[in-house]
């Protein structure tokens, strides 16, 4: 991969993170935006610079109704998928473009670690992989690094970990629409946890960041046990939103938690709510020698999720063919340039 080949990339879903995808996109210099791919007729056909607003960054890409039709049209090296948040269904959306051998990194949650939902899919997708010579990721802010990778890049330094708490508190109102409804503002209470109980509301992905810290660590956990309660408002709320009233749902307290037979624990703890009081991501190690870690105010989720997605688009190029973990991956790293050699040292480190 040389300096003057661009990364031909479209973005598959144009909801609020698929434009924030392409609106991060068009600055990087080492990507060439060749289409968007939705299905909302209003859609289809337009120039990307229309959607956007953006006259000068997208060229002739456009919107397609199908990943086929964008084929026909276009090369593609990769695909951003912002589409679903459930493992089978994105596998199902991705499938032909696994068939072409196109990398796909998507915000899917379940992506993450999709064994643990769907075992029998995730094999035969990562198969079907290997023969074409394509590549999946599921990634984000969290899942996708706050509460899984970040813990286990902090356990790169210890000797030996028995126990992994991590802790992130989300203010929910300075986030898009699609998450103050999933977290249930201006909801009953009642009705949340009904919602909750059949699995229709709550933070999708959580039971999949504690998979992939157990795997990381090669510990084999039990049962993950997994809790969900509304957060209710103790004052009203007035969001760009959601009008939230005193007694109603605010957001979400969410729970997994999981040991294995020799006593070692992995339990993490969400609060994402409207007018949550000190917004905080914080991790901490049982281990030798301790480790303890705090992101004051907590990672900005909206423009995190994006920069995961796009971040990760170099190194899943260079990844083994398959349905990658992101612990397969080098440590995510922000890159204005590609370079020449990935292996080089920068110059001012000489």
């Amino acid at each position: 991969m040389n300096e003057t080949k661009r990364i031909k990339i479209a973005q598959f879903g144009l909801g609020p993170i698929g434009i924030s995808s392409l609106q991060l996109l068009a600055r990087k210099s080492w990507v060439e935006v060749v289409g968007g791919i939705d299905i909302r007729p209003e859609l289809i056909g337009k120039p990307l610079s229309e959607v956007l607003g953006d006259s000068d960054s997208f060229g002739s890409a456009k919107v397609y109704g199908s990943f086929e039709e964008l084929l026909e049209n276009t090369e593609v090296d990769a695909i951003i998928h912002t589409a679903g948040s459930r493992a089978e269904q994105s596998f199902a959306q991705m499938r032909p473009m696994v068939e072409h051998g196109i990398a796909v990194v998507s915000s899917c949650e379940e992506l993450l670690y999709p064994a643990l939902r769907a075992p029998e899919t995730t094999r035969e997708i990562d198969e079907l992989c290997k023969r074409t010579g394509a590549r999946i990721l599921g990634t984000g802010v969290n899942p996708g690094y706050v509460l899984d990778v970040l813990p286990i890049c902090l356990s790169g330094v210890c000797a030996a970990v028995k126990g992994v708490y991590g802790e992130r508190v989300v203010d929910a109102a300075t986030r898009r629409q699609p998450l103050q409804k999933k977290v249930g503002s201006g909801m009953e209470p009642e009705e949340f946890k009904a919602l909750a109980a059949q699995g229709k509301a709550g933070h999708a992905g959580f039971q999949e960041s504690l998979a992939l810290i157990a795997n990381a660590l090669g510990w084999k956990i039990g049962t993950i046990e997994e809790t969900i309660q509304p957060v209710i408002a103790d004052h009203d709320i007035e969001t760009e939103y959601f009008s939230v009233k005193t007694g109603q749902t605010a957001g979400l307290h969410q729970i997994v938690k999981a040991e294995t037979a020799e006593g070692f624990s992995i339990h993490l703890d969400l609060k994402m709510y409207l007018d949550a009081k000190n917004p905080h991501d914080s991790i901490q190690l049982e281990s030798s020698p301790p480790m303890n870690a705090t992101v004051s105010g907590g990672v900005a989720g909206d423009l995190a999720t994006v920069a995961a997605l796009v971040n990760a688009i170099p190194s899943l190029l260079k990844a083994q063919p398959g349905v990658r973990l992101m612990t397969d991956l080098p440590v995510p790293h922000c890159s204005e340039s590609l370079g020449t050699d990935p292996a080089n040292v920068p110059e001012t480190v000489i």
